[in-house]
Parts: C-alpha cells; sequence; structure tokens
C-alpha cells in the first residue's frame, strides 16, 4: 500500500538547502556572456564590479561550479519562512474532477508575500559583507522592492527602489510597505536621473516599464559612492539563489517517492521558474530523468513566445550589459492595462538558452483567462494568488482538464510564487468586467525588435 500524503508537505529545519544549485554547470551549450555595449566583448570580473557586488559578479560568471554553499547568516534569515511548504492540491483536484495529482509549491509565507526575499537577503548580505552603504534596484509588481526593502532593513543597508510608474499609481500599499521598512520609492521614470529625464522627454506620458526602471536604478548606483545595484530576476545569480524552490520541492517529492511528470512555472524575467526547475532540468541534463517542463507568459508581453533569440540591451537606456536571451526589444512597453505583472522585455540567459535548445516548452494567456483561474483558485484551495503566480494555476488547471479527458493520471507540479493582497486592484478589475486583454501586434513587435543592436 502507498503511503498517504499530507495536505502539507513539510521539510525540517536540518533538511533545508546547504548550498544554491548552479544548472549552469550541468549545461552543455552554456548561456551567451554578457557584452559591453561599447565594445561589443565579453565582460570579466573587473567590467562587471562597477555595477554589481563582487561576490555577486563570481557567481554571475561561474558556470562551473555546480554547488555554491549559502552563507550561514543567509540561511538562518531563511529559517524564519523557510522550509515552506510543498502542498497536494486536493480540494482542486476534486473540484476538477481530475485524476492527476496536483502539487504546488507555496512561497508567500513571508512579509514580502512571495519568492523574491531567497534572493534579496543574499544580495543584500554580500553587499554587507562589501562593506558598502545601500543599494538601489527597481521593481514592477512591486514583490522585489518589498523583499529587498526587508532584507536592507534587516542587515542595516539603506535602499533605493525605482518602481514602474503604473505599478507605483495601482499598487500604493505595496509602495507603502517598502517605506515601512525604511526604503525611498520613486515612480520611474523619473526627473531623478539623466536617464530618466530623456525617456520622460521623449515620451512624458509613458507608463514605465522594468526596462526603464533598471536604466534609474543602475545610473543611481554607478553615481552614488558607497552603493551597488541588485537585480531581482533575469541575471545566473538570481536563479542561483532561487534554486532552494526547487531543491526543498524535490526533497519533499522525493520523502513520498513521487516524480513530477509536468512542471510549470511563471515567466517574466526567470526568477521564479529558473529557481522551481533547477534540479529537475539538471536531472534531465545529466540524463537522469526526463520532464516535461513549461513556462507560462503573459500574452501581452510574450518575450518566449514571439520574442528573438539575440543580444539585447537589458534596460531601456541602453547603458546596462547586452544579454543574449529571448528579448521583444529594450524599448517594448506591455500596454498600461496589463495588470499580471512579469513586464519584463526579455528573459533570462539561461532560461533561454534551455528553451532554444528544446528542453522545455513555453505558452502565452491573457491575462482575463489567468485572473479567472486565480479566482477559482482562491475559492477552491482558499489562497489568494499573485497574478504572476497565476500563469501558472492556469496552465496547471489547463492540464489537470487534459488528464481528465484522456484518463490519464499524470503528476503536476506548479510554483505559486506568491500572494495576491496587494494586487486588489486588478482583481476589481476582473469583478467589475473592465478588465480587457492587450495582446501587442506582429506590427508592433516588428518595430520593436527593429531597434535590435546589430551583434552577430
Amino acid at each position: 500500500m502507498s503511503q498517504e500524503i499530507p495536505y502539507k508537505i513539510y521539510l525540517s529545519e536540518s533538511e533545508m538547502p546547504t548550498a544554491w544549485y548552479n544548472l549552469r554547470a550541468d549545461m552543455k551549450n552554456k548561456p551567451a556572456p554578457l557584452l559591453n555595449p561599447g565594445t561589443g566583448k565579453p565582460m570579466g570580473f573587473d567590467d562587471l564590479r562597477g555595477v554589481f557586488c563582487d561576490e555577486l559578479v563570481r557567481q554571475e560568471l561561474d558556470n562551473d561550479t555546480p554547488y555554491i554553499e549559502i552563507p550561514d547568516e543567509i540561511r538562518s534569515f531563511y529559517k524564519m519562512y523557510r522550509p515552506s511548504p510543498l502542498v497536494r492540491a486536493y480540494c482542486l483536484e476534486k473540484k476538477l474532477g481530475t485524476p492527476a495529482k496536483i502539487y504546488y509549491k507555496f512561497e508567500g509565507n513571508n512579509t514580502s508575500g512571495s519568492h523574491k526575499l531567497n534572493s534579496a537577503i543574499a544580495q543584500a548580505h554580500y553587499a554587507k559583507q562589501q562593506g558598502l552603504t545601500g543599494v538601489t534596484t527597481e521593481t514592477g509588481a512591486g514583490q522585489w522592492g518589498t523583499a529587498l526593502s526587508m532584507a536592507c532593513a534587516y542587515l542595516g543597508l539603506d535602499c533605493k527602489v525605482y518602481m514602474v510608474k503604473c505599478s507605483y499609481e495601482q499598487k500604493p500599499f505595496r509602495r507603502e510597505v517598502m517605506r515601512t521598512y525604511g526604503a525611498s520609492v520613486t515612480p520611474s521614470p523619473s526627473n531623478t536621473t539623466n536617464v530618466g529625464r530623456k525617456i520622460l522627454e521623449k515620451d512624458p506620458n509613458t507608463t514605465g516599464s522594468l526596462g526603464c526602471a533598471i536604466s534609474e536604478a543602475v545610473e543611481a548606483a554607478t553615481t552614488t559612492p558607497g552603493y551597488r545595484y541588485v537585480l531581482g530576476s533575469v541575471l545566473n545569480q538570481v536563479l542561483l539563489h532561487q534554486s532552494v524552490i526547487g531543491l526543498e520541492a524535490k526533497a519533499a517529492l522525493d520523502k513520498y517517492g513521487v516524480k513530477p511528470d509536468i512542471i510549470i512555472g511563471c515567466a517574466g524575467g526567470g526568477s521564479n521558474l529558473g529557481g522551481l526547475i533547477a534540479p529537475f532540468m539538471g536531472q534531465k541534463l545529466r540524463g537522469e530523468a526526463d520532464y516535461r517542463i513549461i513556462a507560462v507568459e503573459p500574452a501581452s508581453c510574450p518575450s518566449f513566445t514571439r520574442g528573438k533569440f539575440a543580444y539585447d540591451f537589458c534596460d531601456t537606456g541602453m547603458v546596462c550589459p547586452l544579454a543574449k536571451m529571448y528579448t521583444l526589444g529594450s524599448g517594448f512597453i506591455p500596454s498600461a492595462n496589463h495588470a499580471g505583472g512579469l513586464r519584463y522585455h526579455g528573459m533570462s540567459s539561461t532560461l533561454s538558452q534551455l528553451y532554444h535548445d528544446g528542453l522545455m516548452e513555453a505558452r502565452a494567456v491573457e491575462q482575463t483567462s489567468v485572473f479567472e483561474a486565480a479566482e477559482y483558485f482562491a475559492r477552491v484551495e482558499g489562497i489568494l494568488p499573485a497574478p504572476e503566480s497565476s500563469h501558472a494555476i492556469r496552465a496547471a488547471i489547463d492540464e489537470a482538464l487534459k488528464c481528465k479527458e484522456t484518463g490519464e493520471e499524470k503528476t503536476i507540479l506548479f510554483g505559486l510564487t506568491g500572494t495576491g493582497y496587494f494586487d486588489l486592484y486588478a482583481y476589481e478589475a476582473f469583478n467589475n468586467g473592465t478588465m480587457t486583454d492587450t495582446i501587442p501586434t506582429d506590427e508592433q513587435l516588428a518595430a520593436s525588435l527593429a531597434t535590435l543592436p546589430q551583434i552577430g
């Protein structure tokens, strides 16, 4: 008789990961290097240390070390909210009438409300270790800015956040949580930086983008002594820190002899998806096991499904390094009515290479369909999910319904990145029937992609 699986599977503190897993170590085709926007040449340690903390640069460039030890200070902080629960969605399975077995890794059990804290505390730790005064960053929906402000408050660092203007206006309470933790929050683009002023001069009514906010945060960091820039997604170092999600999920499943057939994560810049799939993709790369891995992105910002695999600027102001990734063009700005998060114009170089090599698949979903799934999940499983997470919920429900049609008893694992209690403006729009789907046309994307830098 098989062992009964509890509704929530918790690991003990002693079972927490002691090292992050570096997925790139097992990749045959490594992510392409970052390029200097001025020279077009690969960037090394000395090129990047003026922007990022020294240890984070080392992690960013490390393609070979499979496991990197988690410092004691970070592990101690993790214990405040980790290990996070792996939940068997018994109620959802029953409501759907599916033979599929559904699990989700829930990352919302902390004040910041999302998985972002896993990397925020790591990056803040290395900034403090280097003796810096503070850090700057960007934030879209506000989850990353909230997490970083919390980590900086804990370690006594100054924190300057540039928040995408439309999110700044739509989510005042998320902004106030950041300020409660001591961060300064500026709507982006702003008049406080040269690049912000240039963007506003070109379009005074712009609602902003992550690319704009990144440009401002980088300028602020590089012009303020004692500061460095930190990023909440996209970078290799961030996916490394977020691997605790997948490592814990796999350890919990292994305790009960469960192997997922399908692994689903939402995809914006890649932090949650990369962290969730890391150990499973590692097995796939080493030929030890096979999984179907699905990245789910918004139809209004479809970098995987409609973007181009090419070198592009990581920011709108074109001051950051060039990264080879699936991109819609650094100047692409999603429609202001897009409330589902995942607004970045590109995708992690690591995940882009894996997708390009056919090791994972991607799909784009409309936001009204996403919020329909979010409300269904909330009513059945009792958690109000973040809009970003709800992209994965949408795909998980769809896959479970396919199992209902075919009678296949597949096991599905998805990432529930956080809670949606600061996203009620979007839920209100959905409930009032005023939410719409705005999908970029082929012509709009072609115009944006035409601005890609001409790199071989």
